[in-house]
């Protein structure tokens, strides 16, 4: 009797269990409180038992969905959205369980992504580098936008590919905005006040983060030039094993011995540096999710390699929309700002990468920077820079211009160098200052402080020690302070127009 009660108790106990298994389920991304995409197809999807019916009832459909996950218990389905607006729905997911989805709403989203100015939060955090945005008390204190819906993805790394982030969608409020990213907030913030419907955003960073990190690792060994660094994380792998099992066996000796215990110190590993982690844990889990595009602030743990920048950024950005497969998607970005461990070739990689980035933007922000704090808390700047340039490229606003000056080409003549811009239609910002941060050189390669002065829409740069001027460097430093703006306040992006070896080039 015992026997039979004992085999149908595991019966039972078998059943539940794969009840329990077989019972739907939804990716973190897939929930309460989240904003889809506008007037395009977007993904649902999740886990199953395999080969199991599921019933999808979209609160904006009258006919419910119906589809089978695969084999191994994956589904998807791709569904028409309507128009975006300040009404909610609900959707409801059925199988053998029922989950019902609620306050979803239809808007705007887009993925903010980088370093630790990305990751850099609204609030402040009492005995850390997150001191909070300018007036953070204010800002977090009218940060009320429930129809701005905030999703952060916790940070992780991987080896692997990962199917799923832990994280929630939260509405806006001084409560939920304390720690979510200030650039993406002020960036939101900025599209919901001009475009009046939901904005989502999905924030995804880490501090000290390096762009091979969000990049795949099939992008990397594809490529050549970036196998050095594959080559460096094994090195870096290698030595930290080789410091480990040093620690471990002296750990060992000096329990055997008794002795009096001495400070030992557990090397430590450094996840997030390491190529394509990132990308496995914190990027690819995103990828079903429909998205309008990205805005991305990285850049300073690449500053000493930033000759490489110029290839792998732009491999990163394909990469991300390979993977997302809707095209060129918008993808906008900050130019780091200045600071005394920042050199300038950072800074021309990021500027380059407008031409190879399609359908690309880049915030300049040489105005907002800090010599001595490589997080700048005025973030209401860059996310609004952003926002303009989202607004102007994405949504179509008339009239607005939503770059500073971008150099374009120059003229010698006789002892000046003439220099021509982009994003000058309507003339420089006038000053009445001289023109600072411009230097010219001859065939020499010596350059000279220059004298510069705004000649319509051109510059004309001068220097009584250069008889025959071949280029000119405008804020070719690591912290300048230039005064060249157009006439909407937006800052002149650093350039230079030679092309001559630069310090990072043969790193």
């Amino acid at each position: 009797m015992n026997t039979i009660r004992r085999m149908l108790l595991f019966f039972v106990f078998f059943i539940v269990s794969q009840s329990a298994l077989a019972q739907v389920k939804l990716p973190a991304l897939v929930g309460d409180n989240m904003v889809l995409q506008q007037k395009t197809k977007v993904n649902l999807w999740g886990w199953s038992a395999p080969n199991e019916k599921i019933k999808i009832q979209i609160g904006w459909q009258n006919t419910a969905i119906e589809i089978f996950s695969d084999k191994k218990g994956n589904w998807k389905t791709a569904v028409d959205t309507p128009q975006g607006s300040d009404k909610s729905y609900s959707i409801t997911i059925e199988a053998s369980n029922k989950i019902i989805l609620k306050n979803v709403l239809i808007g705007e989203v887009w993925i903010c992504s980088g370093q630790s100015n990305m990751y850099f939060p609204v609030g402040k955090e009492e005995g850390t580098w997150k001191t909070g945005v300018l007036n953070y008390q204010e800002e977090v204190q009218k940060a009320n936008f429930p129809n701005i819906r905030l999703f952060t993805v916790l940070t992780k790394a991987s080896q692997k590919p990962l199917d799923d982030v832990t994280g929630s969608w939260q509405e806006c409020s001084p409560n939920t905005i304390q720690s979510f990213s200030a650039v993406a907030y002020f960036f939101g913030r900025d599209l919901f006040n001009n475009l009046k419907i939901p904005i989502g955003l999905i924030s995804t960073s880490w501090g000290g983060t390096k762009a091979e990190a969000w990049t795949s690792q099939t992008v990397l060994e594809e490529n050549a030039d970036f196998l050095p660094i594959l080559e460096q994380d094994a090195k870096n792998e290698k030595l930290y094993q080789e410091k480990l099992e040093n620690y471990y066996s002296n750990l060992k000796n000096e329990k055997r011995a008794n002795s009096i215990k001495t400070e030992l110190k557990k090397p430590k590993k450094e996840d997030n540096k390491t190529s394509y982690v990132l990308y496995n844990a914190m990027l690819h889990p995103l990828i079903n999710y429909t998205i309008k595009g990205a805005i991305w602030y990285q850049g300073e743990s690449n500053a000493e390699k930033a000759f490489l920048y110029r290839s792998l950024f732009p491999a990163m950005v394909k990469n991300w929309r390979n993977d997302w497969n809707q095209g060129d998607f918008p993808f906008y970005y900050v130019q780091i700002a200045p600071h005394k461990g920042q050199n300038p070739e950072i800074r021309e990689a990021q500027l380059l990468s407008l031409k190879t980035i399609p359908n690309s933007g880049m915030a300049v922000t040489t105005d907002v920077g800090n010599e001595t704090n490589i997080h700048p808390e005025d973030k209401q700047t860059v996310g609004h820079r952003l926002g303009l340039i989202a607004r102007a490229k994405t949504y179509n606003e008339d009239k607005l211009e939503y770059s500073g000056p971008l150099y374009s080409s120059m003229k010698i003549k006789n002892q000046n160098i003439q220099l021509f811009f982009d994003h000058v239609d309507t003339g420089f910002r006038k000053t009445k200052e001289d023109l600072k941060e411009f230097e010219i050189a001859g065939e020499d390669q010596i350059f000279y402080p220059a004298k510069a002065k705004i000649n319509g829409k051109t510059v004309i740069v001068s220097s009584s020690n250069v008889k025959n001027p071949v280029a000119v460097r405008f804020a070719w430093k690591n912290v300048p302070a230039p005064n060249l703006f157009n006439s909407y306040n937006l800052p002149a992006s650093p350039f230079r127009t030679d092309d001559w070896s630069g310090q990072t080039e043969k790193k």
